[in-house]
């Protein structure tokens, strides 16, 4: 299962691959630049969907539901996963 801290490293991956600031997504996803930074530094765990899926959407991404496994991920399936990132 994913953290809020695991989410937040994500977004601040992808804002900087988009060559975005922080200021720049909050503007995009109606935010503020405050509740950017709580969220890529892990402290913002009362976010809430509706603002963690505009700020997904402001980078093209989406939050996905599936089954919880108790299998381990295979070294391929985590060289695939970091290559789509």
């Amino acid at each position: 299962m994913l953290t809020i801290g695991q989410i937040g490293q994500s977004v601040a991956k992808a804002r900087k691959s988009s060559g975005l600031r922080q200021t720049d997504l909050a503007a995009n996803a109606g935010l503020s630049r405050a509740t950017v930074d709580a969220l890529e530094n892990g402290r913002a765990s009362d976010l809430g969907i509706s603002k963690l899926s505009r700020v997904l959407a402001a980078l093209g991404l989406e939050l996905a539901i599936r089954p919880i496994t108790s299998e381990r991920p295979t070294l391929d399936e985590l060289m695939k996963e970091d290559a789509d990132d």
